[in-house]
């Protein structure tokens, strides 16, 4: 018999029986088997290990110290495989902590307001947010779902859309008092234009101009990590920055911001999708209801 046709672990599990009920009957019974198959079934692992676990009697079994200390190692080894099924099984059990990997921008102006619902809905379950736009590999972050935009590269990842938001150009009224609000391309290129620091599918802002689209670069001297960092250094008045339509319609209804020249803004979108790492394998009951109610309620 090859070693990969032994199962080890039931082989364990009947002496383990054998020995806490007193016999070989008693073993059978609760395993539903018989004594004589009980009692092959010892004789071959002894013959496996080379060892004599126990001594026979009409009365009793008696351990040998082998036996002793195989008893022992395979109560802690069945009590593992226990614990790591009933890890697995709770899976199944909408409970459980979900690490969630997003822009800063989308968790404090879409995910944030949202939390307070979901926890509700699942009181069991824990959260784990981290905010980068750095795009990081899943694995590796042990992240079980990241919010993101634009395609993947990585083939071995699932998607679910949530949505499209528009792209606005904006400045703080005190910006724009002390160097003019643009009225053209033209102008806009004057500008302090603040820029991202990581590489984008898009390096610029597209506009319209003269019919025509063209693509005006950032300043290189002003560029930051993250969409959060940009819209603070617009609201200080250090730049102009083009960021998502949620990240700042607050700031756009307090008057903190102005858009800028909205009638040349291409109206470009950026998509967001849930990613998480799905292909070929059932997802955690937890993970599933975190999609779900992602689908049902992030509005951009």
């Amino acid at each position: 018999m090859s070693r990969q046709d032994i199962n080890r672990s039931g082989e364990m599990e009947v002496f383990v029986r054998a020995v806490e009920l007193g016999g070989f009957t008693a073993a059978a019974a609760a395993c539903r088997m018989t004594p004589s198959a009980v009692s092959k079934l010892v004789t071959r692992l002894e013959a496996r290990l080379g060892a004599r676990l126990v001594n026979r009697s009409t009365r009793r079994l008696q351990l040998t110290p082998e036996g002793c200390a195989f008893y022992e190692r395979s109560v802690t080894i069945l009590a593992d495989i226990a614990e790591a099924e009933r890890y697995a099984s709770a899976g199944e059990q909408t409970a459980g902590r979900i690490r969630i990997n997003t822009s800063g921008s989308f968790g404090n102006h879409v995910l944030a307001p949202l939390i307070p619902s979901f926890t509700a809905l699942h009181p069991a379950v824990s959260l784990d947010i981290v905010h980068t736009d750095r795009v990081v590999d899943l694995m590796e972050e042990r992240a079980d779902v990241a919010i993101r935009t634009g395609p993947l590269k990585n083939s071995s990842l699932t998607i679910r859309k949530l949505g499209v938001a528009r792209k606005v150009i904006v400045a703080s009224p005190d910006y724009l008092r002390r160097h003019g609000a643009p009225k053209s391309v033209a102008e806009l290129e004057k500008h302090s234009r603040i820029g991202f620091s990581y590489s984008r599918a898009i390096e610029g802002w597209p506009m319209r101009s003269g019919g025509e689209t063209v693509t005006i670069p950032v300043t290189p001297g002003l560029q930051v990590s993250d969409g959060e960092a940009m819209r603070h250094l617009a609201l200080v008045g250090a730049g102009m920055a083009r960021l998502t339509a949620f990240a700042v319609k607050a700031d756009i209804d307090a008057g903190r911001l102005v858009p800028v020249l909205e009638e040349l803004n291409l109206g470009d979108v950026e998509e967001f999708y849930a990613v998480y790492i799905g292909l070929g394998g059932p997802l955690p009951a937890r993970v599933r209801a975190l999609l779900e109610f992602l689908r049902n309620k992030v509005r951009l």
